[in-house]
């Protein structure tokens, strides 16, 4: 009777989104029960400075979040990305990258606001690190803004083999119509 009581407390415990961290258990769950993240999930395309970018938005249940505090985890959207330049030519393509490295993966929603708000990793040595705000404008456009925390990098940081340029477009208010 004694296993059956202790293998049912350590059920993880089930959180809706925007739980405070500091509210979050070790080993729990947040989850998107109001299905906050569905209506940004899909394929969206803009031009912008002769660039053509291409986001591939789809909702990660179950992903892991690991801090030095807690282990738990969360639903959230995962945004994969193919930027080209004016001629056709991949600049960057991170569909099939699943590492850290150009990873973009949502932290908040605000329904009130049709917004959800983005950790960008940035590319090699972290350049280009911050946040990504979507703005859900209607059924087929959302509203992008990136602002980059760190811009540029030394040597003695990282690599100069590297590229780190950032290829993502450092703008507010750029319309993604969805594909």
């Amino acid at each position: 009777m004694t296993l059956i009581i202790n293998l049912m407390s350590c059920k993880a415990q089930t959180l809706p989104l925007n739980t405070p961290f500091l509210d979050i258990p070790n080993g729990a769950y947040v989850k998107d029960t109001n299905n906050e993240l569905n209506p940004y999930i899909g394929t969206y395309k803009t031009n912008f400075e002769g660039k053509e970018i291409t986001l591939f938005i789809t909702k990660q249940e179950h992903k892991l979040e690991e801090s030095s505090l807690k282990n738990y985890y969360m639903d959230a959207l995962v945004i994969k990305y193919i930027v080209r330049n004016s001629s056709g030519t991949i600049l960057q393509d991170t569909q099939n990258n699943n590492s850290d490295i150009a990873s973009i993966f949502s932290i908040s929603t605000e329904p009130s606001e049709n917004t959800v708000t983005f950790i960008y990793r940035g590319t090699n040595c972290n350049v280009g690190f911050g946040s990504i705000k979507l703005k859900k404008l209607n059924s087929t456009q959302i509203s992008w803004e990136y602002r980059p925390n760190d811009i540029t990098t030394t040597a003695a940081k990282c690599p100069p083999t590297l590229d780190t340029t950032i290829y993502l477009p450092e703008t507010k208010d750029l319309i993604f119509t969805k594909q």
